[in-house]
């Protein structure tokens, strides 16, 4: 079963429970106060999902490393591949090295 499958099949699986709980289809006679709680519950567990999306997606854009090493080798490869269309007589614009860049 693929991942979407499992998601899909537990999303369903809790909200036929919540609906049995809404409708009282088992008779298990809970309270007033115990229904206004179920009620509203997809909402908060959606709030909840989204909350915590956003906490860990900021969380991980604040801790992004960068990538000094693989930059400057990108960076060196950049130069080897001009010097090869140079000496095959391709002419570009500007052979200098990017601002910022040794």
């Amino acid at each position: 079963m693929t991942k979407l499958g499992q998601w899909i099949s537990t999303l369903l699986a809790l909200m036929l429970i919540w609906l049995c709980l809404v409708q009282d289809l088992l008779n298990l006679g809970y309270s007033q106060k115990f229904h206004d709680v179920i009620v509203p519950l997809p909402v908060y567990l959606l709030v909840t999902a989204g909350s915590y999306s956003l906490a860990t997606l900021g969380l991980r854009l604040a801790s992004f490393n960068d990538c000094e090493e693989a930059a400057q080798e990108l960076f060196l490869q950049i130069q080897e591949a001009q010097a090869d269309l140079a000496s095959k007589g391709l002419k570009l614009g500007s052979s200098e090295a990017a601002p910022g860049r040794p």
